[in-house]
């Protein structure tokens, strides 16, 4: 698997965390990308992906892929620098669930200038872990 990590350096732990939770990066996304913490919820996985998306960690994206769905290969492109997440709805993914859905818009700026993201997200337990599917 080529690994390629364009991404901007980790923010500080007090700073705001990417994925626009509202909470600090080192009580938000911190502690799960850096395997001190699981996340507990598909929303919770949803955001640390996208926080991993926005700082380039692509063993963090590997790692929580479902293998069954898993590319074999996974560069980010370096131009493209993710700008906000907002959650438009889950659907179960909660501590006793084994699946979940969280559908959410993701703006982006890139090489041709600003764009979108919009997808309904399937997440599943595997292994005691919330793993991104596919999407729906």
């Amino acid at each position: 698997m080529t690994v390629h990590n364009p991404g901007p350096p980790v923010p500080d732990p007090a700073a705001a965390c990417p994925c626009r939770s509202g909470r600090p990066f080192g009580e938000c996304c911190a502690p799960v990308l850096s395997k001190t913490a699981d996340a507990s919820t598909a929303l919770e996985l949803m955001r640390s992906r996208y926080t991993a998306y926005a700082l380039g960690d692509v063993a963090y994206l590997v790692r929580t892929w479902h293998p069954s769905t898993r590319p074999a290969d996974l560069t980010l492109d370096a131009a493209t620098r993710w700008r906000s997440l907002h959650i438009v709805d889950t659907v179960a993914g909660g501590p006793e669930d084994e699946e979940g859905i969280v559908e959410f818009v993701a703006r982006y700026r890139d090489a041709d200038g600003p764009g979108m993201l919009a997808e309904r997200s399937r997440f599943r337990r595997d292994g005691g872990g919330w793993r991104y599917v596919d999407a729906m």
